[in-house]
């Protein structure tokens, strides 16, 4: 199939890139290279552009001949969609409406979604189902949960396929560890951690030791790249003979920040200073999926799911990349 993958030379988008090609797809990249790096998508062909840009989006689907879109060039800093809400509403939403408009004119139906368990908010119950009360306390999760929305809509229609998927705490590095994460600023536990082990930063932070989990950090649900990645291929697949597929993607089994720290320390055999600090406003306790719907529907099952086997793959990638992708 040939699909178009929007901020695909992004964290996610470049590993997904991967996967398609390595399954027999043939996957295009969309990016405007703002977040995503050229050097990440070496082998696929890379049409840099912005879904700002209904004309260049409208060329391309019709040109290439592309069957599917997949979506992953989103604004993903929560913090900063506080700070600056109208850059995620434009980004977020307005892109992806354009997106959409932009597939409606060339013909284009399948769609798959890189959503966010931030759709639901402060969780009323743990671990979170689909079907959890979707109130997004935030920027970022508001725009996720609106592109939702606007999917169901346009799929009432006839004219839209969509699959979106809701993901918890994506890390580790993919394609053998080829393929890793570069954000710039970087915000993600496991890579900021591997980042003080590697001496590139002096500390890390532990905000919050008094939640009521086993060792008084929040719990997280993480989940490897590679396994992310596959959902999208069995997703894409359902989508021939579905048009709404909602999923949480996570393990379901959290970890909390101590033991990222300590699998951190563990597996680089390096020590680092870690600095306790009070909690951050909008933190919970514990925030986990609950997957069955995926693993039930779509027959996945997480093949990398230990914390350590996350961590390695994100360590590996970081010391053979110790500056990141070349500019």
């Amino acid at each position: 199939m040939r699909v178009l993958i929007c901020g695909g030379a992004g964290y996610i988008g470049s590993n997904m890139t991967a996967m398609l090609a390595t399954e027999g797809h043939q996957p295009i990249v969309f990016d405007n290279l703002s977040k995503g790096h050229r050097a990440a998508v070496p082998d696929a062909e890379l049409i840099e552009g912005d879904l700002a840009d209904f004309d260049l989006l409208v060329a391309t689907l019709r040109e290439r001949k592309i069957e599917a879109v997949m979506h992953f060039a989103a604004f993903i800093e929560v913090g900063e969609s506080v700070q600056a809400p109208l850059k995620y509403y434009r980004n977020n939403l307005c892109n992806t409406h354009n997106l959409l408009e932009a597939m409606e004119a060339a013909g284009v139906e399948k769609f798959v979604f890189s959503s966010t368990a931030a759709v639901y908010g402060t969780p009323k119950q743990i671990p979170i189902t689909e079907n959890c009360p979707k109130e997004p306390i935030n920027p970022y999760g508001q725009t996720k949960w609106a592109v939702e929305r606007m999917c169901h809509y346009q799929s009432a229609t006839g004219k839209l396929r969509y699959a979106a998927l809701r993901y918890f705490n994506t890390c580790g590095a993919g394609s053998n560890a080829r393929l890793g994460e570069d954000h710039r600023p970087e915000s993600h536990l496991i890579p900021l951690t591997i980042q003080a082990a590697m001496g590139k930063r002096s500390e890390i932070t532990i905000f919050g030791t008094d939640y009521d989990t086993p060792d008084g950090t929040c719990i997280r649900d993480y989940i490897h790249i590679d396994d992310l990645c596959r959902t999208h291929l069995l997703a894409l697949d359902k989508l021939q003979a579905s048009s709404e597929l909602i999923y949480n993607l996570g393990n379901g089994n959290g970890y909390s920040v101590r033991q990222v720290i300590e699998t951190v320390r563990s597996l680089s055999g390096r020590d680092f200073k870690v600095v306790e600090a009070k909690r951050r406003a909008g933190d919970t306790p514990i925030l986990t999926s609950n997957a069955a719907k995926a693993k039930r529907e779509l027959a996945w099952e997480p093949q990398k799911p230990r914390l350590e086997d996350m961590v390695e793959s994100a360590w590996q990638w970081h010391n053979e990349h110790p500056e990141g992708y070349p500019d």
